[in-house]
């Protein structure tokens, strides 16, 4: 074991990261953030993908402080009047007749609570996600990933039971042969339903999905996919979870990424967005018939820290900003993010660009062979990818690596300007000329 010295001091280990700087950030406002050398950068990656309603929202400060100086903390197996108020907040955005709220803590913790309800309530004990998504890092979030660094990493230590993958309904370099978006539609919803049918559709308590995939890379969905899931759940008695950990809270222009589909989930698990970030907070809003038997049956677990008051403080106060313009912000933002993006095509080496609201993606693929440059699920080396999140963090812009780390993510916070994304699209530009050219 490694011995402490008197020259060193204890500190904090960063998630997420290896070897090299990590970035120490100490002030933000609104879309910018500043290093504790006073540096100055647009936060387009809204730190992860959870910043939703911009850095300093005086709204939510306020609200955070009046709770705290209130009463901070309620068990979250007693009633608390800012828990249930956030609770009937959420229910009048939440889609079709999704309703009462379980509260969690994190993301992972919320994909595993649906998770439980779900097995609970119909039998099964499997579930259903894609390859490449990502669910969460806990061991049992984790074997709902589909990606294997995490998934692996998690699994060294413990394997957990009843996951199962199926292929997402990817259009470009997808695993179907389809030659339009509606062909691989239907391809993709048959394998699942052929995956459902060969896993034995009774062991199979639900199907998890991102309405439009997060850090694997912003994928929306063809047209029509959602709806034939939906139909092929209902066919077997399989319950629909949407994981909006990331899709929600205006990131893709609505209340949540579901909203565009024209369905409505059985379980739907929240996160990040709801308080803006600015406390930790998640939690599943369930249908009617999942809530009465929740509420019949009774839940034998719980945690500590659960619906705390102060988060879901900042979390009615983060609905009132979102309510207050900013998703129909992100929603008037769209498309001039997408077609500064898009400029990026004619860069050889920009083999898609896709996503939906402020929740994108720029993929990098070799022009001759149509293959990422560098995989770094299967290579070891450098990765030009790391090159272009680099150079953009040199010109003030911060992005992120998507999974696998074959393309960059862009997700500013919801109050971005058109002035904003001109400023961050020609840093992003400069950077892949940087790498590529």
């Amino acid at each position: 074991m490694a011995q402490s010295t008197a020259e060193s001091r204890p500190e904090a280990i960063p998630h997420w990261y290896g070897d090299g700087d990590v970035l120490t950030l100490v002030d933000g406002d609104g879309v910018t953030v500043h290093d504790d050398d006073g540096n100055a950068y647009l936060d387009f990656l809204s730190q992860l993908y959870c910043v939703n309603a911009g850095h300093g929202e005086e709204r939510i400060v306020d609200a955070i402080t009046e709770q705290a100086s209130t009463i901070a903390y309620v068990s979250s197996s007693k009633e608390s009047d800012v828990r249930s108020t956030l609770a009937a907040r959420l229910a009048e955005v939440a889609p079709g007749d999704l309703r009462d709220v379980f509260f969690s803590v994190s993301g992972s913790e919320a994909n595993e609570s649906a998770v439980q309800f779900a097995r609970e309530y119909t039998g099964g004990r499997k579930v259903l996600s894609r390859y490449q998504s990502y669910h969460g890092a806990t061991y049992g979030a984790a074997s709902l990933t589909g990606d294997p660094e995490t998934r692996n990493a998690m699994g060294r230590g413990a394997e957990t039971t009843g996951a199962a993958k199926f292929f997402p309904p990817v259009v470009h370099r997808s695993p179907f042969d389809g030659d339009t978006p509606a062909a691989i539609a239907r391809q993709a919803a048959d394998h699942l339903e052929y995956v459902i049918q060969n896993e034995g559709p009774d062991s199979v308590a639900a199907v998890l999905m991102e309405p439009v995939g997060g850090t694997s890379g912003a994928y929306p969905a063809p047209a029509d996919y959602w709806q034939r899931v939906r139909a092929i759940c209902d066919r077997y008695d399989v319950l629909l979870i949407a994981d909006e950990v990331i899709t929600g809270f205006g990131r893709c222009g609505e209340w949540f990424g579901i909203e565009t589909e024209g369905v409505v989930p059985d379980l739907l698990t929240f996160a990040k967005g709801v308080t803006s970030a600015y406390v930790p907070l998640a939690g599943v809003i369930t249908s009617p018939e999942v809530a009465a038997h929740l509420h019949e049956e009774g839940i034998d677990v719980g945690q500590t820290f659960a619906g705390h008051p102060v988060a879901c403080a900042a979390g009615v106060a983060a609905m009132d900003a979102y309510g207050d313009g900013l998703i129909e912000n992100a929603r008037a933002r769209s498309a001039h993010l997408e077609s500064r993006l898009r400029e990026l095509e004619r860069y050889d080496a920009v083999g898609d660009v896709r996503g939906r609201g402020l929740l994108w993606a720029v993929e990098f693929t070799d022009p001759e062979t149509g293959d990422p440059f560098h995989h770094p699920w299967m290579d070891a080396g450098e990765n030009p990818v790391d090159d272009v999140i680099d150079a953009a963090q040199r010109r003030g812009v911060l992005v992120g690596g998507g999974r696998p780390r074959t393309q960059i993510i862009v997700a500013p916070p919801l109050p971005v300007t058109d002035d904003e994304i001109d400023t961050a699209v020609d840093a992003l530009d400069a950077g892949v000329a940087a790498a590529f050219d």
